[in-house]
């Protein structure tokens, strides 16, 4: 944490620094937009049955339905993508490059009925009239480098940027700590029943001008931290900014708020988010297109507003300042996307662990400079709170990331480390895997040929799924993490014929990779592995192997984590340092796995 006497260095910031930095980091962004935009225009390229057949776009689509607030409800004959909701697609007629063509954002994907957003105009009920069958969506992609080096250029030319923003990124000033604020919110906090960590994290965030870190490995109560201090910023007049790379994390961090508000400890505060309409889903607070289309923008006092970077550089929050901004899952921001944020306030909150799933990015740069989160290049600077206690790993669960991963420091709760699964019924089936006296099991296939997709790991992940529901456990309370979008297609492909009836139950189920399991947990994860041979997941290692998504993949059940896989995937020879120490890890993890047989 800080010390009432850090702060600015008596030297002022070096201008050659500060401009060789941003220089660099410009040249960094146009080097990925160029490479990302090649890489985009090469698929295109390809004729649309390999297309097809790689899973990089979806043919003989049909218009179903076209609404007037921008979503396109979309049929196809068959769906064997590598797209998950998210994805930014392209609509076209077949061709890419030629139009009509449209941008879209895949919102629901139930296989074959699909769901997209799009701002674009011109999608209109006169298209589904017209021709509504014979489209194709291709994988998309949107340059969005302009924003980028617009704020680039703003921290470059503005005070805020040279005297704060830069000199902050590049260590040539640290953030000071009110003494008086502090003790204020450490009272504020332990009125609230924080524990000592999430207490500290909150009081030194408060107390500090410029900026701070909280570092919130898994299950350790970060979002309960964020929204605490935004409420405690909003409680003094102050106008906060929530923002995160994903609608996903800014919607889970708005609805802890809303959760928070309705308690007697808690004062009335505003909150919104700006964005998409589409993406407002399961939102407990008012949403709004633009900030001008918001009651806020008629309102002198405090608010909270949630939204991605990118809308302070368009119609949606352009202009709008804010006394401090929150940045979650700040290991996932590059530092030109930070700097976007910071520009819009004077103090900047991190949250975030760089333990966990690092930026994704079209290239893999040998400088780290933009391969690096924001998160990971402030971190042990000296201003920095990481939180220890967690309330979803079990005793057993927590031991070995905690090792791994954050030095022996994460421990379960009080209350935690002795939680074991429970079921209505016992197992009729698997009575091995699913003890729940054993939390962590590896089951070994012995297969050595697969690749991206593994029909023999998928029918065993689903006959464990209808053998856990069958023993009480909540569809919803159960997961299935998996290295690949072919091998999760694969598994909700036969649980979709295991139960062609139970649509409710099979959404419940979250079946996917690891990007979109961070922040998630479940009672139970099966993970299929899915690869075995060696000399494609050696080809593959730097992902395969990486330690931040070995840590995202293990830590996200509460009571039972069941490995599905294959020793074989051990005989890989990655070339990569990196990669070889995340094998290590992985051999490591499986050792200390109980060994169950298939009964």
């Amino acid at each position: 944490m800080l010390t009432p006497d850090a702060g600015r260095l008596p030297l002022p910031p070096d201008d050659t620094v500060l401009h060789d930095f941003i220089t660099e980091l410009a040249r960094l962004v146009r080097a990925e937009a160029n490479e990302a935009t090649r890489q985009i225009e090469h698929l295109w390229s390809q004729p649309l049955l390999k297309r097809v057949a790689t899973g990089r776009a979806i043919d003989a689509v049909t218009i179903v339905k076209v609404h007037p607030d921008g979503l396109v409800e979309l049929r196809c004959h068959r769906n064997e993508s590598r797209f998950r909701e998210g994805d930014m697609l392209c609509l076209s007629r077949g061709d890419p490059f030629a139009e009509p063509n449209f941008l879209v954002t895949l919102e629901l994907d139930e296989e074959t009925d699909l769901l997209v957003s799009t701002d674009a105009p011109g999608i209109t009920a006169f298209d589904f009239v017209a021709q509504p069958d014979g489209w194709v969506l291709d994988e998309g992609y949107l340059n969005v480098s302009d924003y980028i080096l617009e704020a680039l250029d703003e921290a470059a030319d503005t005070a805020a940027g040279r005297e704060r923003v830069l000199p902050l990124l590049t260590g040539q000033i640290r953030p000071s700590l009110d003494l008086e604020r502090f003790e204020y919110a450490l009272e504020r906090a332990e009125q609230w029943g924080l524990n000592t960590q999430q207490a500290d994290a909150v009081a030194s965030a408060y107390a500090s001008d410029l900026a701070y870190l909280i570092q919130g490995p898994p299950g350790t109560g970060k979002t309960v931290v964020l929204a605490r201090l935004a409420q405690l910023f909003a409680e003094d007049g102050e106008r906060v900014l929530v923002t995160c790379f994903t609608h996903r994390a800014i919607a889970n961090a708005l609805n802890k708020l809303a959760e928070l508000a309705s308690r007697e400890d808690a004062t009335p505060v505003t909150a919104v988010k700006i964005g998409h309409e589409a993406r407002a889903d399961g939102l407990q607070v008012e949403h709004y297109a633009t900030f001008d289309s918001s009651p806020l923008c008629d309102l002198s006092g405090a608010y909270i507003v949630g939204a991605t970077p990118f809308a302070t550089r368009t119609r949606r929050l352009h202009g709008v300042e804010f006394e401090t901004v929150i940045v979650d899952e700040a290991s996932q921001i590059t530092l030109p996307l930070a700097i976007m944020a910071m520009l819009v306030a004077r103090r900047t909150i991190f949250v975030g662990d760089h333990q966990q799933l690092p930026p994704v990015l079209a290239t893999r740069y040998g400088d780290q400079m933009l391969r690096d989160s924001v998160f990971g290049v402030l971190v042990d600077r000296g201003f920095d709170t990481m939180l220890e206690e967690t309330y979803r790993l079990n005793d057993v669960l927590a031991a070995w990331p905690s090792k791994a991963f954050y030095a022996g420091r994460l421990v379960p709760a009080e209350g935690i480390g002795s939680r074991r699964i429970s079921y209505a019924q016992p197992p009729e089936r698997f009575a091995e895997i699913l003890d729940p006296a054993v939390p962590k099991v590896f089951v070994d296939l012995g297969h050595r040929s697969a690749t991206t997709r593994n029909e023999q790991e998928a029918q065993l992940a689903v006959e464990l799924i209808l053998t856990l529901v069958a023993c009480g456990v909540a569809p919803a309370e159960i997961g299935v993490v998996t290295p690949y979008r072919a091998q999760s297609r694969a598994i909700r492909n036969r649980l979709r014929q295991a139960l062609p009836e139970r649509n409710a139950e099979r959404r419940a189920l979250v079946i996917d990779t690891v990007e979109r399991m961070q922040g998630q947990e479940r009672d139970v994860i099966i993970v299929s592995l899915t690869s075995s041979d060696a000399r494609f997941v050696s080809e593959v290692a730097d992902f395969f192997f990486q330690p931040e998504r070995l840590n995202v993949t293990i830590t996200r059940p509460r009571h039972k984590l069941i490995i599905l896989g294959s020793r074989h995937v051990l005989e890989a020879r990655p070339g990569e340092a990196t990669s070889q120490h995340g094998l290590e890890l992985w051999r490591d993890l499986l050792a200390s796995c109980a060994h169950p047989s298939i009964t």
